[in-house]
């Protein structure tokens, strides 16, 4: 149960807020808007946000998607893997990947299962959500298979992201009670093994050699 009452559905104020929201998600509110719409001035900044974090970057939606995955597991937010696993899935990520992301650390390693790119990408995405402060051999990695705009934005989608997963978690936000039109991601736990990350390596399989 949400640790406050979602407003409903058919919540229509303030009424170009909630247009432009319901434009976003294709028409219906989701469990998030109605938490979020009791604050109209914060929802109305996050809908702005999350807009552009979500149709406006350059980086490359499976690498986006494949950071908020992290970010969801770390942060045991099940509602926020739930919504991007199949965006994932849908950007040419497989069911695998999306299994082996209950140890991080491990996935950083697999050369078989990811390749350069995302095993860079779960470096920094581990390092930002779970000790902050990214090391310079991860940033290093990232930045030596990225642009300076695709780095700036990856940054920017796992610290967003992040913010999104706590308050989510925090306010106990549910799966919403409907069919989403997706199978849903294979169900593995959130438990995180380990904390130990050694710097991603270049030389891992090539993009081409994906297991998608």
């Amino acid at each position: 149960m949400p640790r406050i009452a979602y407003l409903p559905q058919h919540h229509a104020e303030p009424e170009e807020l909630v247009a432009a929201i319901r434009q976003r998600r294709g028409g219906e509110l989701l469990n998030l808007d109605r938490m979020l719409l009791h604050s109209p001035a914060f929802a109305r900044g996050w809908n702005g946000l999350l807009g552009a974090v979500r149709g406006e970057l350059e980086l490359e939606t499976d690498l986006r998607e494949l950071a908020i995955c992290v970010v969801a597991r770390l942060n045991g937010a099940e509602y926020e893997f739930m919504h991007h696993a199949p965006l994932f899935l849908a950007a040419g990520g497989c069911a695998e990947q999306l299994a082996l992301l209950h140890d991080i650390p491990a996935a950083v390693e697999n050369r078989l299962a990811f390749s350069t790119r995302e095993r860079a990408v779960l470096a920094l995405t581990y390092d930002m959500t779970r000790r902050v402060r990214v090391s310079e051999a991860h940033f290093a990695a990232v930045r030596a298979l990225l642009s300076p705009k695709q780095v700036i934005e990856l940054v920017g989608v796992v610290a967003t992201y992040n913010m999104v997963s706590r308050f989510l978690v925090a306010l106990d936000v549910g799966i919403e009670d409907r069919s989403q039109g997706n199978a849903g991601p294979p169900q593995v736990s959130l438990t995180l093994q380990g904390d130990g990350l050694g710097a991603a390596q270049p030389g891992g399989r090539s993009e081409s050699d994906a297991a998608h």
